[in-house]
């Protein structure tokens, strides 16, 4: 006789098919959503791509693309460390009130990086102000960052840094700053028609160090997640290749490296974009799916932490696009 407080087998395939339809639906919208980023940094990278122009550009066309392609990234890099940190000190309760001023000061540089993206005028004093604010706020971050690893030392450094604050993220408003302020300075009046090659170089240079910075934050987090997926290797091999790249091209620029660095970059680019839909994938996979999200999105792959290689490679191409052009 059938127990009539389990459900018979019948009963349960209808809830079953509506789940697997919700999963689905869930996994076709990341998927969509990325496919729509990665052909808008695909689109982007191919239209930088030439060393020089075919026909002569006129004065300053290079810096201000350059610029645009700097405030995306402080924007792309400014919308993850929002996210991000405060999904994170939400779950740690907020328990310090210096906890809010990193959500804060990243959602201020959003603003601000977006209105320079959108905005095609001159340089905006007040924008370079928050900019070079967000950069000194990322600074204080990490201290406490450190400071919360250095409570930890008895547990040991690995588990200090598997368990701990990210040492490193909150370097990642001091780049968006570094980054939004660096295209505030490309759309101030030029002296020349060209840009002073140690600034071309330092940016590349710059945005070489986040993105092996970045790598090396997602090698941590993803060893903790024991690689339980072939693509969680992904994030720790291409941005490192597109870094050297990035220095090797800055130290001594030329065509073939120009080329080389172009095409890593781009490449991480769109592994940034693409990285939401497998951390959505992996917050599927866990208890309760999609259905269960206000625990999910919290205990699962953070969705806001891969656009932080999209963002640093924006920041690459404008570097490159200035050694290619108006910084050689």
């Amino acid at each position: 006789m059938t127990n009539s407080a389990t459900p018979a087998p019948a009963a349960l395939r209808p809830r079953e098919r509506a789940t697997e339809a919700s999963r689905g639906a869930v996994g076709v919208l990341a998927v969509g959503s990325a496919g729509m980023l990665m052909l808008l940094c695909a689109t982007q990278a191919r239209r930088s791509a030439h060393v020089r122009p075919r026909v002569p550009a006129e004065p300053g066309r290079e810096r201000r693309l350059a610029a645009r392609l700097l405030h995306a990234g402080s924007c792309t890099l400014a919308a993850s460390v929002a996210l991000d940190s405060a999904a994170e000190h939400y779950r740690a309760g907020f328990h310090n009130p210096f906890m809010f001023a990193g959500p804060s000061a990243a959602a201020i540089t959003l603003a601000a990086a977006a209105k320079g993206a959108a905005s095609a005028g001159p340089a905006s004093p007040r924008r370079a102000g928050i900019f070079a604010l967000a950069a000194l706020a990322g600074c204080v971050g990490t201290a406490f960052h450190a400071r919360n690893l250095l409570r930890r030392r008895s547990l040991g450094a690995v588990a200090a840094l598997l368990h701990g604050a990210p040492a490193g993220a909150p370097l990642g408003l001091s780049f968006a700053g570094l980054f939004g302020w660096a295209g505030e300075a490309l759309l101030l009046p030029p002296g020349g028609a060209r840009t002073p090659l140690p600034l071309a170089k330092a940016l590349a240079a710059a945005a070489a160090a986040g993105l092996a910075g970045t790598a090396a934050e997602a090698g941590l987090l993803h060893f903790r997640g024991a690689f339980a997926s072939r693509e969680m290797y992904l994030p720790v091999l291409l941005p490192p290749l597109a870094a050297l790249a990035l220095a090797g091209a800055a130290s001594r620029p030329s065509p073939r490296r120009l080329r080389a660095a172009r095409a890593l970059v781009g490449s991480t680019a769109v592994l940034g974009a693409a990285g939401v839909a497998f951390h959505a994938r992996g917050v599927g996979r866990r208890m309760g799916g999609w259905r269960n999200w206000r625990q999910n999105l919290l205990a699962g792959p953070p969705l806001p932490a891969p656009p932080a290689f999209t963002g640093m490679s924006l920041a690459g191409l404008a570097g490159l696009i200035l050694l290619g052009g108006g910084g050689s």
